[in-house]
C-alpha cells in the first residue's frame, strides 16, 4: 500500500506510515539524519496507551510507537526531570554534570559537552524549544536557535510547539539539523490548557491507577494527595493536550519533505507516581527519595523510516544515559570519550541487528537521586541508601511488579541481592 500525507493526517489508520520505505533494515544510513528529540517532564511510561494504560488516551504518542520501536523497559538515570534532561543531552550522570535541581547549574556546566556541541561541530544546525531550567539564560552549547519561554498568547504546550515549528520552518533540505523539544509536566501544562481538555476528564475515575492514602514519608507534591482524583483529572487534561500538540511535528516534517530522513525520539525526563504508593511526583515525592518504577520508568520510542522496524517492542533494559551515545552513532560521530560515560550505544539494537561488539545486551541499568541509588534488571531491583537514611530495598519484580514487598532481608534472595548491590557500588565508584 502506498502511504501518502493524506493517509497520515486522517488518524489512526495512518500508523503504518512510518513503515520501511527504502532499502533493507541492514542497509547503512546514506546520509546524516535530522534528529528530533522530544522530552516530556513527569510523563511515565505506565500512563500511556502504548504501554498498556487506556485511562488517558494518547493517540499521537501511540501512533509514534506503532510507527517505530518502543523500548518496553526504559528508565531515567535519576527520577528528577531537570537532572535527567541534562543526562539525556550529555550522557553523563547528575553527579558528573552537576545539575540536580531546576534553575541551578554549577559554573563548570558551561564547559559540559552536550550532544548539541558534538553535532554543531559535525555540520548540524541545532535548535532548542521549550523548558530549559538548567541554570539561567539560554542553553548555549551550540544551540543556534533557542526558545525557552513556556508561556505566551496561547497555552504553554502551544508555545513550546510554536517554537519548535519556527525552527523547523527555517531548515533547508539537505542540511542536517538537531532539534530538542522540552515540554513541561502535564500538571504545569494543564494550568493553561483549553477547557475542552479538562472537560474530557471531568467524570474520569482512574480506577486502574491504584490511588492510595498519603504515605507518612510523602514529601514533594504531597499537597496533591489531598484531592488525588481531582488532580489526576487535571494531569489527564495536561497530558491530553501535550499528546495533541505532538501531531504538528510529523505534519511539518512531511510538508517540508524531510520526514524520511528524520530520526525522532520521544521520551520522558522522569516518571510520576500519581497517587501510587501514597505519593505524588517523581523520586522526590518521598523522603528519603524513592526509586519505584512509576517514578523512574519513562517511555522510549524511536522512529527512523527505512532503518528502524515498525510496531516493534524492544525487550532490552535501557537508560536515559544510553541516548547520547546512540544519537552520536546515528549521526556518524565516533565516541572518543567513552571512559567517562556509563551509557551504551544501542543503535544496532534498535535497528534489530546483532550488536557490533557481538555481545548480548546486558539488561542492567542504574540510577541515583541524592543518597538513594538503584540497580534494576528484567527481574529484580535493588535500592541502596548510601547515606543511611531509610531502609535498603529489594524487589522480585516477577512476583511483585508494584513493589509492595521489600525482600531485602529475605535469605532466599541474598545471592542476587548482593551481586546487584556490588554492581551498583562499582557503578557509583566509576561514574559518581
Amino acid at each position: 500500500m502506498n502511504w501518502t500525507r493524506r493517509t497520515f493526517l486522517t488518524g489512526a489508520a495512518a500508523a503504518p506510515l512510518f513503515a520501511q520505505k527504502r532499502g533493507r533494515k541492514d542497509d547503512a544510513p546514506s546520509a546524516k539524519p535530522n534528529i528530533l528529540l522530544v522530552m516530556a517532564d513527569e510523563v511515565p511510561s505506565w500512563v500511556l496507551g502504548c504501554y498498556g494504560n487506556q485511562e488517558i488516551p494518547t493517540p499521537n504518542i501511540d501512533r509514534m510507537a506503532l510507527g517505530g520501536s518502543r523500548f518496553v523497559r526504559s528508565f531515567a538515570c535519576t527520577p528528577a526531570a531537570t537532572a535527567n534532561r541534562v543526562t539525556l543531552l550529555s550522557g553523563r550522570t547528575p553527579r558528573q554534570h552537576g545539575v540536580h535541581e531546576a534553575g541551578t547549574a554549577p559554573g563548570s556546566f558551561a564547559n559540559e559537552k552536550l550532544l548539541s556541541d558534538d553535532l554543531t561541530g559535525s555540520g548540524y544546525r541545532c535548535g532548542y524549544a521549550g523548558l530549559w531550567d538548567a541554570g539561567s539564560g539560554a542553553p548555549g552549547h551550540g544551540f543556534a536557535h533557542a526558545g525557552t519561554a513556556v508561556s505566551g498568547k496561547g497555552s504553554a504546550a502551544e508555545t513550546v510547539t510554536a517554537q519548535a515549528l519556527e525552527f523547523l520552518d527555517q531548515q533547508a533540505k539537505g542540511t542536517p539539523f538537531f532539534l530538542a523539544i522540552s515540554y513541561p509536566s502535564p500538571m504545569t501544562l494543564q494550568q493553561s490548557s483549553p477547557q475542552k481538555f479538562h472537560a474530557r476528564f471531568a467524570a474520569a475515575k482512574f480506577e486502574s491507577y491504584g490511588i492510595q492514602p498519603a504515605a507518612e514519608h510523602a514529601a514533594l507534591g504531597k499537597e496533591y494527595l489531598a484531592d488525588a482524583l481531582g488532580n489526576l483529572r487535571k494531569y489527564g487534561a495536561g497530558l491530553a493536550e501535550l499528546d495533541e500538540q505532538l501531531a504538528a511535528l510529523p505534519r511539518k516534517l512531511l510538508a517540508k519533505s524531510i520526514f524520511d530522513n528524520t530520526l525522532v525520539v520521544f521520551t520522558g525526563t522522569s516518571g510520576n507516581l500519581l497517587g501510587r504508593h501514597g505519593l505524588w511526583g517523581d523520586g522526590r515525592g518521598s523522603k528519603p527519595a524513592n526509586m519505584y518504577d512509576e517514578a523512574v520508568g519513562v517511555p522510549m520510542i524511536w522512529q527512523w523510516p527505512g532503518y528502524f522496524p515498525v510496531q516493534a517492542a524492544r525487550p532490552e533494559v535501557v537508560s536515559s544515559y544510553d541516548v547520547y551515545p546512540t544519537l552520536r552513532a546515528a549521526a556518524g560521530i565516533p565516541l572518543t570519550d567513552s571512559k567517562s560515560l556509563c551509557g551504551r550505544d544501542f543503535l544496532q539494537v534498535v535497528m534489530n541487528r546483532v550488536p557490533a561488539q557481538k555481545k548480548a545486551w546486558k539488561d542492567l541499568v542504574f540510577a541515583d537521586l541524592g543518597d538513594t541509588e538503584m540497580a534494576r534488571d528484567n527481574y529484580f531491583k535493588v535500592v541502596v541508601r548510601s547515606g543511611g537514611e531509610g531502609p535498603n530495598e529489594f524487589y522480585d519484580l516477577r512476583q511483585d511488579s508494584r513493589e509492595k514487598n521489600n525482600r531485602w532481608d529475605n535469605p532466599g534472595y541474598v545471592t542476587v541481592r548482593d551481586t546487584m548491590a556490588k554492581s551498583l557500588a562499582e557503578w557509583r565508584q566509576t561514574y559518581g
